[in-house]
């Protein structure tokens, strides 16, 4: 990733499908490896923020930033982990998707501002919205990749061919790099049937493009943010807690296998070349 960090922007226009719970624990699960990580709340609703113990922030927020009243590097809050930044969201932020409609190189805010940080975190995660709006469509202009949670329930893949296409479209007019990381199976009951069967269909529809790793229904897990922290920090032997490890490492893995096939490629390209 050379001395640009990776930005991953966790995203489904549906509401409930463990998007928040799966940004703040990925972030959280990554800066555990030593991994720098910067969070940035891109919701109204605050909860990425509020489940990393930054409850109804102060100015400036992610709002300040995206409107120009303040840089990035001022918005930024320490947090429990040693390894995790955040820039949080408060209600404020809901105005953003009407007041950006006017500004100037509107869809690209958030990557202008972000660019000068960039370099001190490996990641950077985003927190969107439950909607295909005006501060999705600026996360997705940022990112370099895209991770898609989908809960193990019937309507799991209700909506998301919007969200593709959305993927396709930002890519081809304003984000060239985008690409799909993966999908991610959230609310995994291994007891029922409905679970395993959606868990199946995802497969074969996406294949190759899910994680191994899924992430189970858990009671610590919708515990935590009421705590204001991580599940890897309110309850570190909890199955949710060890999901998001794995998911991170899994993470980490694919990003140092797909490194090294460039390198690889790059390799052998020179080699001929000569």
């Amino acid at each position: 990733m050379g001395d640009r960090g990776l930005i991953l922007a966790v995203a489904n226009q549906k509401g409930g499908v463990g998007k928040t719970t799966t940004a703040v624990n990925l972030a959280a699960a990554l800066a555990l490896e030593k991994r720098r990580t910067l969070l940035i709340d891109c919701d109204s609703q605050g909860s990425a923020s509020s489940g990393v113990g930054v409850h109804q922030a102060d100015s400036p927020t992610i709002y300040d930033v995206l409107l120009g009243g303040a840089a990035a590097h001022d918005a930024l809050r320490h947090t429990d982990l040693a390894d995790l930044d955040l820039i949080p969201a408060n209600r404020d932020l809901a105005g953003a998707e009407v007041e950006l409609v006017d500004l100037e190189r509107r869809e690209r805010r958030l990557t202008e501002q972000i660019e000068p940080i960039r370099k001190s975190y490996e990641f950077i995660v985003i927190d969107c919205p439950p909607s295909l709006g005006m501060l999705t469509l600026n996360a997705l202009c940022a990112a370099d990749a895209v991770l898609v949670p989908l809960q193990c329930e019937y309507y799991a893949l209700e909506g998301l061919s919007g969200l593709l296409g959305t993927l396709d479209r930002v890519r081809a007019a304003h984000n060239h790099r985008l690409r799909l990381q993966g999908s991610l199976l959230t609310m995994f009951d291994a007891r029922t049937s409905l679970s395993r069967q959606v868990a199946e269909e995802v497969r074969r529809h996406f294949a190759g493009s899910v994680f191994d790793s899924v992430v189970p229904r858990s009671v610590r897990l919708g515990e935590s943010p009421s705590h204001g922290l991580p599940v890897m920090l309110y309850d570190p032997a909890s199955k949710g807690a060890e999901a998001y490890r794995l998911v991170a490492k899994e993470l980490l893995n694919s990003l140092a296998a797909a490194r090294a096939n460039v390198e690889e490629v790059g390799g052998r390209e020179e080699t001929s070349a000569r």
